[in-house]
């Protein structure tokens, strides 16, 4: 798995730029996406996804330890959709960078 550190590793060999340079730049789109969310805003990267923020009902579960049911409040959760491109290299049919990596990163849904 690519954690933020090689990911600014890999920008700056890409963009040759310094790394300290490239940890801004990572660092100010993670940031920045992160603030969109916070405000409800959606996010778009075209060919590479979307991220936006989906309410959820409240509803019962089950305690997995004991099996008692118990309530889930309403609430907030982040979902991403891949776009075409990205979900065309990750099978792969196209050139995403690499074509390699998980394309859903939670609450994602089959089609």
């Amino acid at each position: 798995m690519v954690g933020k550190s090689e990911l600014t590793a890999r920008v700056a060999q890409r963009t040759g730029m310094p790394k300290s340079q490239a940890a801004k730049a990572v660092n100010a789109v993670v940031d920045t996406i992160s603030e969109a969310l916070a405000k409800q805003e959606g996010v778009s990267l075209t060919g590479f996804g979307s991220w936006r923020v989906t309410e959820t009902k409240a509803r019962q579960g089950r305690n997995p330890r004991t099996g008692q049911t118990i309530n889930i409040a309403a609430g907030r959760r982040v979902s991403f959709r891949p776009g075409s491109t990205l979900a065309s290299g990750v099978r792969g049919g196209g050139s995403s960078g690499g074509g390699r990596g998980g394309a859903r990163s939670g609450g994602g849904r089959g089609r």
